[in-house]
């Protein structure tokens, strides 16, 4: 048996000094990082519980909402001024996991959620993001659930979160702290494409740790949904998700955001079609000129192919959805 040593953080100064050394990691909800560990996927040396410290807050300001690392999934899903006034991201954690799970999962967690592409969490099959430069046995596997965006010839794995969705589309901030500072990082930045180096996937600096996320109070975050689509109802990770956020102005749109799940790498900003909305009148026509944007340069395979229109067809649902209600 392989033995782990395991240290409560009082502080996040004391965090941040234990997580510095090799070997460490963080562990807060654990509905993630413990899976992994029991199938030795990830073996960490040392564990350093967060559930102590005071970063759980959810605060709602007319700027916008700061939420702590720590908050549940279940808090920030059901607090009514993030249902009132970012509802995509309400929307987006309740179409996630179980509520038993969204009731121990946490912010920080899901934002550095793994894939759950099959082969990565199979030991006998090879993974360049568990192992580099041992292949990738889902290139010439079984993709139904695997990306169409953000690939590259070292890993196919889709990104699993919704929440991280969501915040792509409301221009949220994560909010960083480490042994060299504190600092700030656009969420599309966290995340990092495969490319040539797929066991790269976050933009954290040794040590760092998620202290809260920021989502700024827009006119489009108040008018934004979530659409998932998925084989079964509930407890499914999704085989195509968008979040979406309309202004409309004098019957024109002003703003539109655009983000994808299930279908790329990593929560996948759709910014061209974003632009191609601009100016023009919120309907169909529009919109799925826009999904077609959305979608140019999908890379699939045949498990997969199916992606492509029904990720068309749930962007022009999502801005339909966003449009509603709008003059």
């Amino acid at each position: 048996m392989r033995q782990i040593t395991f240290q409560r953080a009082q502080t996040v100064d004391e965090a941040i000094k234990t997580g510095s050394g090799p070997e460490t990691a963080f562990l807060a909800g654990g509905t993630s990082l413990v899976d992994l560990m029991k199938l030795e996927v990830l073996r960490p040396a040392h564990l350093v519980d967060l559930s102590r410290l005071e970063l759980s807050r959810i605060e709602v300001t007319e700027e916008g909402a700061r939420i702590g690392a720590l908050a549940t999934n279940t808090d920030v899903a059901e607090h009514p001024e993030i249902q009132r006034r970012f509802p995509a991201l309400s929307q987006a954690l309740l179409s996630g996991a179980s509520p038993q799970l969204r009731n121990a999962a946490t912010v920080g967690g899901n934002l550095l959620q793994r894939t759950r592409c099959a082969y990565y969490r199979d030991l006998a099959t090879a993974c360049n993001k568990r192992q580099p430069g041992s292949g990738c046995s889902a290139i010439d596997g079984w993709t139904r659930m695997h990306a169409i965006l953000g690939t590259s010839p070292h890993c196919i794995a889709a990104h699993p979160s919704d929440m991280c969705v969501a915040l792509a589309a409301l221009d949220a901030t994560v909010h960083l702290r480490g042994p060299a500072g504190e600092r700030e990082l656009p969420i599309g930045e966290l995340h990092l494409l495969p490319e040539d180096h797929p066991e790269r996937e976050f933009a954290l600096r040794p040590g760092e740790l998620i202290t809260s996320v920021f989502v700024p109070a827009t006119p489009l975050a108040q008018h934004s949904r979530y659409l998932k689509v998925r084989d079964r109802a509930s407890y499914a990770f999704a085989l195509v998700s968008c979040a979406s956020g309309l202004q409309v102005e004098g019957k024109v749109l002003r703003a539109a955001r655009i983000a994808l799940g299930g279908v790329g790498t990593k929560p996948w900003r759709a910014i061209e079609a974003e632009q191609a909305l601009l100016g023009r009148p919120p309907d169909r026509s529009a919109f799925r000129r826009a999904a077609d944007l959305a979608l140019r340069g999908a890379k699939t395979r045949p498990d997969n192919e199916f992606k492509v229109e029904l990720a068309k067809r749930t962007v022009v649902r999502a801005l339909s959805l966003a449009a509603e209600g709008q003059s």
